[in-house]
């Protein structure tokens, strides 16, 4: 066989498995390995010794107040992301579910493509004072998060 087969029979292997619908449910964790893993580590404990906030169990509670939820699309991460505004609001639902679906609001509205497109184009200037300030709004709310 020649040298290419390989590959290209790889390749096309791949491309019929993310198409199928079988594995079109798993777009948003693969989505999620590839875009945020790198930092928020492959199950969402980030590394909060240095800076990368656990997500698990507390993503949820920033859907409770309007400035939560556009926080979780304005980070660097999100808002820098190289996926298209539908895929990122995809993702965003996909992981407010998977790692705090408990604190997700039972009103939880999901992000569509367009909210995601009118908060993308407000990056945040310094992402540690609005987390901080999201946070303490929070806790007086009564939600513990660290």
């Amino acid at each position: 066989m020649a040298r290419g087969f390989y590959p290209s029979l790889i390749a096309i292997g791949l491309t019929a498995l993310l198409a199928s619908p079988v594995v079109a449910g798993e777009r948003q964790r693969i989505n999620y390995l590839l875009h945020c893993s790198g930092c928020h580590q492959p199950d969402g404990s980030g590394s909060p010794a240095s800076g990368i906030p656990d997500m698990r169990g507390s993503i949820g509670y920033f859907l409770r107040v309007p400035e939560g939820r556009a926080f979780l699309v304005q980070v660097p991460g999100t808002s820098q992301s190289s996926l298209n505004d539908a895929d990122t609001a995809e993702l965003l639902n996909w992981m407010v579910r998977a790692m705090a679906k408990n604190e997700v609001p039972a009103d939880f509205s999901p992000y569509t493509r367009d909210e995601v497109t009118r908060l993308r184009g407000h990056p945040l200037d310094d992402v540690t004072a609005v987390r901080t300030s999201v946070v303490g709004r929070l806790q007086q709310m009564g939600y513990r998060i660290e």
